[in-house]
């Protein structure tokens, strides 16, 4: 009964409803659509029905109850909503069958990604720039409807129509841009034959098929990350999640290591991610603190933050709870920034909580060697 509860929020219920209501709203437009007061309606209907994302959005944040349905069903009923409205704008004889094709293209390439990378244990989050494709495309639809409805006002619908179809034609551009991010962040996946785990030895000795990892280990390791930094005249940083400061203890466990650490941030609660780090509340609430986003704002933040010149992040799950779907006990995510470049990648690693921190604490010490050698 708890789950059932759970699940059903107010921000679950308003996604559940614009999904509901969007054969309403094609019944609607098939009857009612057209100049005159039944285009205004249709027009209308369809604006609240695309206002519904901001809404159940706003819900979720505000009321802290961001759940695994909610991000499951939300992009869902967008992209209902988005190609429903174009095949009836295509149907009522607009240009748009060239942006309907784009759209549902890359709907399905992206979904496809996601489940090639979820098999290594990858999330490939939405970015910003699928919203802004989301909104461009929904208000150039709007605009379509409200030209369409004021067709016996050629003044007006032209000119409008006209600034639709370009408002299209700017949505299009970026659902081909979102398209080539989301393939870029999964590239290393799509690259890499071997599973996700067995990959993670190549800068930082900490494979996850091999035996694990000793303290001895990652202060040695430590070492080699000081001397990179000494012969790149840098200071080093870190934003630590599911490590607590590891990282920082093994470079603060070789001797002299005072001229190149700047410090730690012990960002365990994600209140802390925000405040001391920068990193953002709509990237806790729609992607969650285990995310490449989030390790990415942790690592530049941690610059800004420390007043260092590099710096490496860390955040995952180390067990033996915490697991979500898609995102397993023993996911990692680092990011790591040198230079004005931040680069983010994740690993699962094996083992128990101990064996996955310590890990983690190579990975983390690899990627930034690596980073400061480069």
């Amino acid at each position: 009964m708890a789950k059932k509860s759970s699940m059903w929020t107010p921000a679950n219920i308003v996604t559940c409803a614009r999904v509901v209501f969007v054969p309403v709203w094609l019944v609607m437009a098939e009857v009612l659509g057209g100049p005159g007061a039944g285009g205004i309606a249709v027009f209308v209907a369809f604006c609240l029905l695309s206002l519904t994302d901001k809404l159940d959005g706003y819900l979720a944040r505000s009321r802290n109850e961001v759940t695994t349905f909610g991000k499951f069903l939300d992009p869902i009923a967008d992209k209902l909503v988005v190609i429903v409205a174009l095949c009836y704008l295509l149907e009522c004889g607009a240009p748009v069958s060239w942006a309907l094709l784009v759209i549902v293209a890359r709907e399905f390439l992206v979904s496809g990604l996601r489940m090639v990378v979820a098999t290594k244990g990858i999330v490939i989050a939405a970015g910003n720039l699928g919203k802004w494709k989301t909104a461009t495309t929904m208000v150039s639809i709007c605009g379509c409807l409200l030209a369409m409805a004021l067709a016996n006002t050629p003044t007006v619908a032209g000119p409008l129509q006209t600034l639709s179809y370009a408002l299209l034609a700017v949505a299009v551009v970026l659902t081909i841009w979102s398209g080539v991010d989301y393939f870029v962040k999964s590239w290393g996946a799509l690259a890499d034959d071997e599973p996700e785990d067995a990959g993670a030895s190549d800068a930082s000795g900490s494979d996850a098929s091999d035996a694990a990892p000793t303290w001895d280990d990652a202060v040695a390791l430590a070492f080699e990350v000081l001397e990179a930094a000494r012969k790149r005249g840098v200071h080093v940083g870190t934003a630590e999640s599911c490590t607590g400061g590891l990282v920082e203890a093994a470079l603060t466990a070789v001797p002299g290591s005072s001229d190149v650490v700047m410090g730690a941030v012990g960002s365990y609660a994600c209140s802390v991610k925000q405040a001391i780090l920068g990193v953002s509340g709509d990237t806790l609430a729609s992607v969650g603190a285990v995310s490449s986003e989030c390790a990415q704002q942790m690592a530049e933040g941690a610059l800004e933050a420390l007043g260092c010149e590099a710096s490496v992040s860390v955040t995952g799950i180390a067990g033996p709870g915490g697991a979500t779907p898609g995102k397993p006990v023993g996911l990692v995510w680092f990011g790591v920034s040198v230079a004005g470049q931040t680069r983010t990648e994740s690993v699962v690693f094996p083992g128990d909580r101990a064996e996955v921190r310590l890990r983690s604490v190579m990975h983390a010490l690899g990627m930034l060697k690596g980073a400061l050698e480069g």
